[in-house]
């Protein structure tokens, strides 16, 4: 495993170069990891530069732990993907009808097109209190929680933008 954990910043998009950097790889390998592994796909702006999100870089940063630090290769570190993406989710889902009353909406919820513009440590619910969520929670499923609310604020940003406007980040 990775000896040292990156951190990606809070950025919706990353050019080819950030990535690189937070990756340690140079350009021309992050150009033939994106041909040789489907999963690694940024998509490309108007004038036809790479332009990562956050997924890509997770992948790109799994990509080089496979490759460098467990020593699999590229058919093999493909597969190795491939079968990752197929796992279904670790997390329970729960019904809303099996939810207690508890759970319910309250008038005290941010809501995602709220005016004031809120931090992710703001969304995020002290999941120890159990007024809140009936559910027992481990670290990676808090962890994976923090994510998915990063990824809605990304999505709200995106929504709240004019329509034709370009990114500038």
């Amino acid at each position: 495993m990775s000896q040292t954990a990156t951190v990606i910043p809070e950025k919706i998009y990353f050019k080819i170069g950030e990535v690189c950097d937070l990756v340690g790889v140079q350009p021309h390998v992050l150009r033939y990891w994106e041909t040789e592994f489907p999963m690694l796909s940024p998509q490309k702006n108007r004038s036809g530069q790479r332009s990562y999100r956050r997924r890509d870089v997770e992948m790109a940063l799994r990509i080089k732990e496979l490759l460098y630090d467990e020593m699999f290769t590229i058919a093999g570190a493909k597969k190795k993907l491939q079968g990752e993406l197929r796992e279904p989710a670790k997390l329970k889902i729960v019904h809303p009808e099996s939810q207690p009353t508890a759970v319910k909406d309250n008038e005290n919820t941010p809501g995602l097109f709220d005016d004031d513009e809120l931090e992710l440590e703001e969304l995020s619910l002290d999941l120890d209190q159990t007024s809140h969520t009936p559910l027992e929670l481990n670290s990676d499923q808090r962890q994976a929680f923090r994510l998915l609310a990063s990824h809605l604020l990304e999505l709200r940003q995106l929504l709240r933008r004019p329509p034709g406007s370009k990114d500038h980040s």
